[in-house]
Formats: structure tokens, C-alpha cells, sequence
């Protein structure tokens, strides 16, 4: 009985130590708020926002704090954010402005950040941290200390776009509306990334990269490297910062844009990724022998096709020059916008509207004083001719 109740006494004493110094060790963290933006392009008034609690393991201890997004600014506020650990993740889910086609997106996209909060209470979600995530939490859950693991996945990430830069800062303190070469490369990532890519097409990219660099932080598929590379050449950066600017402009902020278009074009210059958003030009259309086939210069009388398969983000101009052709009216015009005649060089131009497969029926006739026609491609609007061809009409 003795010994018993020296037991007791031991195990009483063993756990009320354990208690207080699991206390002691506890993170008590009273935050009055934290704020910030959720950014892809600047995301809308009404989107909902989560800060989830995490334990060093960066697992979800069961505590959130539940907001929305205050304007069309991307800015959210949570109060009386008590925490037991520094550690969290924000997740936002909502429309956004897309920078690259200047208007609001047709559908939600989830972002989300990790952060340590030991030292902060300001902080932004965007591309850049939702695309740490994953890695972050592998370097973790295989013992890398956590601002270790933030710094290292970062690293990685912005050298699959040839960005190699010290001292930038976490991706939670960019912002893709201020000035500053960070901020500069925040953007360049978001314009890339989007391309003009759908909100679903966007969002299975982002988890796909994610995926594929988790464990080794390097993105190994070739496909989606050409993905990324493909949306890079194609943006029209120059319309990119007009639609950025005017947003800001209508949002009341005097902003900044920063030079983003610098790590755009250094990617372009420097990535092995290989580019395959070429137009097609295959040799036969809906209605016959294709007359944009490169390979092909001599054709019958009778039908023939006006025929293209233009990627994501590309634009095709056709000059037909001749006396010797024409066209019915009466078809599916869904595909082409036609311009005048210009009876100064007896031309009609025909200009993209669509992208994928376009076709137009053209009727070629040998029965006129010449049988030669020139053709003037122009893709992606070039000024000059992409390249040309004349056909013989037999």
C-alpha cells in the first residue's frame, strides 16, 4: 500500500511537470489582426478567406479564423486572431482580375500561403505561395526547420523561371501592384503562369507543378514546361501593364507597376523548356486542299480551304492577293472577320476571331487573265509578313 501510494505521488508530480513545461514551451500568440492581399491579378470584394492554425509538423491543430475579402483590392482583415503556434495557412477562395485579358475571371480560384506569424502580421497570398506549399511541407515532414524549408522551396521555384536573385524577400511580403524589382518578379510569375489560360486549365497547372516538384524541387515534365514557356511568348506584355495600370486607376490606387516584363523576357531568353504553341497549317481543311499549306504551291480549280489550328494566346492575319479567287458568302464567317476590298492591289484581308480550328471556303478559277495568287500570312501581329507563298492555279 506504501509503495502504491509513492507511485501515485510520483505520477501525479511526473505529469503536473509535463503540464507546465508543455506550457511553458507553448506559443501564446495574440494578434489584434492580420491583414494583407490576396493577389493572382488583385482578387474581388466578397472572395472568403481562412487562416488555419498548424502545429510545428505543419499539421491543422482545428482552429481557423473565417473572413472575406473587403474590396476589389484583394484586402482582408481578420481580428482577435489567438493562436497556441506561430504557424498557419491562409487559403482564399474566390474571382479575380486577370491582367492578361482585363477582365474578372469566370470562375474561383483557390490560393493559398503558409507563414510563420512569430513576426508578422501583415502578409499576402498569391501564385508564388501557393506553389510553395507542397515542397514546403515535404522539406518539413522530412526534418527541415520551417524558415529553412520557406527559403529553399522559394529558391527553387523562381529558378524554374531563370530568376536566381539573394535576399528577395518570403513570397507572403510581395505584391504584385508596388514597385521594386521583388515585386517585379511576383508579377512576372502571375502573367506567366495565367497566360490565357482558363481558370481551370490555370488551376490544374498550378497543381501539377506543385506536384511534380515536391520532392526534389526541380520541374521535371516537359509538358508543362512548354505550358509555361508557351503562355510566356504569346502574353502581349504591353497590353499586360495598360490593363494593370487602368485597374488601378479605377480602383483608386496610385500604384506603381513594377518592371515585370524584364523576368518575362529573361525567361524567354534563357529557359530549355521547349515551345510548341506554333500555329498549324494542316493540308487539308473542311473544305479542301488547305491553301495556307507552306509546303504546297500549286492548286486546281474549284474549292478549297482557308484553314488554321491556332493555340491559346496566338492570332493569324491573311492577305489574299489576285484576281483569280473568291468566296461564298453564304457560310459559317464564325472563325474570320473580312476587310474591304482594296482595289489598289486587288487584296482582301482576313483576320482571326477565334482561337482553334478556323476555315473559310475559297474558290479558286484558272479562267482569268492570271492564274497566280500571292498569300501574306501574318501570325501573332507581326507587321510584317510571318512568311508568304504565291500559287499557281491550274
Amino acid at each position: 500500500m506504501k509503495k502504491t501510494n509513492i507511485f501515485l505521488i510520483f505520477l501525479i508530480t511526473f505529469m503536473i511537470y509535463s503540464c507546465e513545461k508543455e506550457k511553458d514551451n507553448e506559443t501564446n500568440l495574440n494578434l489584434e489582426n492580420v491583414s494583407g492581399f490576396v493577389q493572382k491579378g488583385p482578387y474581388l470584394n466578397g472572395t472568403s478567406m481562412t487562416i488555419s492554425e498548424l502545429t510545428d509538423d505543419l499539421t491543422p491543430t482545428g482552429k481557423n479564423f473565417s473572413s472575406q475579402i473587403l474590396d476589389n483590392k484583394g484586402t482582408f482583415e481578420i481580428k482577435n486572431v489567438n493562436l497556441s503556434s506561430q504557424y498557419v495557412e491562409l487559403k482564399a477562395d474566390g474571382f479575380y482580375f486577370n491582367e492578361v485579358t482585363n477582365s474578372n475571371s469566370s470562375a474561383q480560384l483557390t490560393l493559398v500561403a503558409l507563414s510563420d506569424l512569430s513576426n508578422k502580421s501583415s502578409l499576402n497570398v498569391n501564385i508564388l505561395s501557393n506553389l510553395e506549399k507542397n515542397r514546403i511541407d515535404y522539406l518539413v515532414s522530412n526534418g527541415t526547420n520551417f524558415s529553412v524549408a520557406k527559403n529553399q522551396a522559394q529558391t527553387e521555384i523562381l529558378s524554374i523561371f531563370e530568376i536566381s536573385k539573394e535576399d528577395i524577400p518570403e513570397s507572403e511580403q510581395l505584391d504584385i501592384l508596388k514597385s521594386g524589382d521583388d515585386n517585379a518578379i511576383l508579377l512576372a510569375l502571375s502573367v506567366i503562369l495565367q497566360g490565357y489560360l482558363s481558370v481551370s486549365e490555370l488551376s490544374e497547372l498550378l497543381a501539377n507543378i506543385s506536384t511534380d516538384i515536391r520532392e526534389d524541387g526541380q520541374l521535371n515534365s516537359q509538358t508543362l514546361g512548354s505550358i509555361i514557356i508557351n503562355n510566356a511568348k504569346t502574353i502581349k506584355l504591353e497590353d499586360v501593364r495598360d490593363n494593370l495600370e487602368s485597374r488601378c486607376e479605377e480602383l483608386g490606387l496610385n500604384s506603381t507597376i513594377p518592371d515585370f516584363e524584364k523576368y518575362v523576357n529573361q525567361f524567354i531568353g534563357s529557359t530549355e523548356f521547349e515551345f510548341t504553341g506554333f500555329i498549324e497549317y494542316p493540308q487539308n481543311g473542311l473544305y479542301g486542299t488547305n491553301l495556307l499549306d507552306k509546303s504546297k504551291t500549286e492548286y486546281s480549280s474549284g474549292n478549297h480551304s482557308l484553314s488554321a489550328i491556332l493555340p491559346n494566346g496566338t492570332t493569324l492575319k491573311v492577305k489574299i492577293q489576285g484576281n483569280n479567287w473568291a468566296y461564298p458568302v453564304s457560310q459559317d464567317w464564325s472563325g474570320w472577320e473580312k476587310s474591304d476590298w482594296n482595289d489598289t492591289d486587288n487584296s482582301r484581308t482576313f483576320t482571326s476571331k477565334k482561337i482553334g480550328e478556323l476555315n473559310l471556303k475559297i474558290r479558286l478559277d484558272s479562267d482569268t487573265t492570271s492564274t497566280k495568287t500571292k498569300i501574306y500570312v501574318y501570325e501573332n501581329g507581326d507587321i510584317a509578313p510571318t512568311w508568304t507563298k504565291e500559287i499557281t492555279v491550274n
